[in-house]
């Protein structure tokens, strides 16, 4: 730890913040409920991003002391803690995305250090940059159909499953906690077009907008 330079980037007070999809939801509002829509929307702001990278036995053994959760060491895994709120899903061979509630994850970074000790390893927080877009409904899988190249058969996505793919035009992290529900990590960048692009590929379904 001494040769770690940590600062806190979290805002003293209490100022206002905004979602990468604050300003779609103010320009364009959300679409009318609809009583059969067969796809609902939502963002999951504010949660907390770190990307992990380093050997998968150190790592592994430092997040199951702070997380309780096992790293996936399957490529294309997502693996959750017994509340769903905490993951960690498998980027590349030595590479992991950890998604917590907002708020825990500049505690979670120490923790992560402390129980890493002086092993080599990486952890940046990239919460800032990133949003998760939520699709459920039983026509979210035919929306993802229409948006990427990615096989999003129940056989090749089962439950469990995340990888980086290309959605629309966009490069996304598209995961699959739960049996009903899908998941789109997105920079904030592409945010907006992103959801514009789920309103129009879900449009002929009928959408819902949860805010």
């Amino acid at each position: 730890m001494s040769d770690v330079k940590e600062f806190d980037t979290r805002p003293t007070g209490s100022p206002s913040s905004e979602s990468p999809l604050a300003w779609s939801f103010h320009r364009r509002g959300t679409p009318p409920r609809e009583a059969s829509a067969g796809v609902t929307l939502r963002e999951k702001a504010f949660l907390g991003h770190l990307i992990l990278r380093g050997g998968a036995i150190v790592l592994d053994e430092a997040v199951r002391e702070v997380l309780g959760i096992t790293l996936p060491a399957r490529p294309n895994t997502l693996a959750l803690d017994n509340s769903g709120e905490r993951s960690i899903q498998w980027l590349s061979p030595d590479e992991w995305l950890v998604i917590v509630p907002g708020g825990e994850e500049f505690a979670l970074e120490g923790r992560l250090r402390k129980a890493l000790g002086q092993a080599h390893y990486s952890i940046v927080n990239v919460s800032g940059g990133q949003t998760v877009l939520t699709l459920r409904g039983e026509k979210a899988r035919e929306v993802l159909m229409k948006s990427t190249p990615y096989d999003v058969h129940p056989q090749a996505f089962p439950v469990g499953k995340g990888v980086t793919t290309v959605f629309a035009k966009a490069s996304v992290v598209l995961r699959r906690p739960t049996e009903e529900g899908w998941e789109l990590v997105v920079r904030r960048s592409f945010a907006d077009y992103c959801y514009r692009w789920l309103l129009d590929a879900a449009a002929e379904y009928g959408v819902i907008v949860e805010r």
